[in-house]
């Protein structure tokens, strides 16, 4: 797949990177002993994420250039999230385990990618795998276990970087760095986990989809 996996003035409602630099310890380097200690210990927080079902909460995200939304998230394994952005944005990101929709009311836009070729997969599986080359390097912290992989077969030099609390294990934030290097940070608060949705909460109405696309193109 072609490394610009969004468009870039849409990137910025999907890309979830990281709020601060990782700078306080070196990253492990993936094939010494020490990395694999820190990669098993890293699978057992992934393995802990993934037994979470479902969850619920609220967001703040930074973009590339600064900019901050926020908003409230759901989130249900697998494979299916839900941001509903506060106003004045319009815009609403949906993943029904098939495709990601990012649509705008305002300007009645509607631009659909397929899960498998973003990042957003690997947040979302059944069972976050980190075996394998996806591993790109683990940072272990008092307070903070950093995961970061990628796909380069599935969606180019795009990564994605997990946050978890050592302790608990609960996702604080998550990552995608896009083949530009261009970060947009999500914060998780007040959060809820096995929570049951309505069944049309991760609904994606293709057929409306379908009219802007041949609206956008007509005009």
């Amino acid at each position: 797949m072609n490394d610009d996996i969004f468009a870039p003035t849409r990137r910025r409602f999907l890309s979830l990177a990281a709020m601060a630099a990782l700078t306080a310890t070196p990253m492990l380097a993936i094939g010494s002993p020490a990395a694999a200690q820190g990669v098993e210990a890293a699978q057992r927080i992934a393995d802990h994420f993934s037994s979470v079902r479902s969850m619920t909460g609220e967001f703040v995200q930074f973009g590339p250039r600064g900019e901050q939304t926020g908003g409230k998230f759901y989130l249900q394994r697998p494979g299916r999230i839900r941001f509903n952005y506060e106003a004045p944005s319009s815009f609403k990101v949906i993943s029904d385990g098939q495709s990601v929709v990012i649509l705008n009311s305002k300007m009645r836009t509607s631009d659909l990618y397929p899960l498998s070729k973003t990042p957003l997969k690997l947040l979302l599986d059944d069972r976050i795998d980190l075996s394998g080359s996806k591993v790109r390097s683990v940072t272990q912290e008092d307070d903070l276990t950093t995961i970061k992989l990628s796909d380069r077969q599935v969606f180019g030099n795009a990564t994605i970087t997990m946050m978890f609390d050592p302790k608990t294990y609960d996702l604080r934030q998550w990552t995608i760095t896009d083949a530009q290097g261009k970060d947009t940070t999500v914060m998780v608060f007040n959060v809820r986990q096995g929570v049951a949705f309505p069944a049309d909460t991760f609904k994606i109405d293709y057929k409306l989809n379908r009219e802007l696309n041949t609206r956008k193109k007509s005009d």
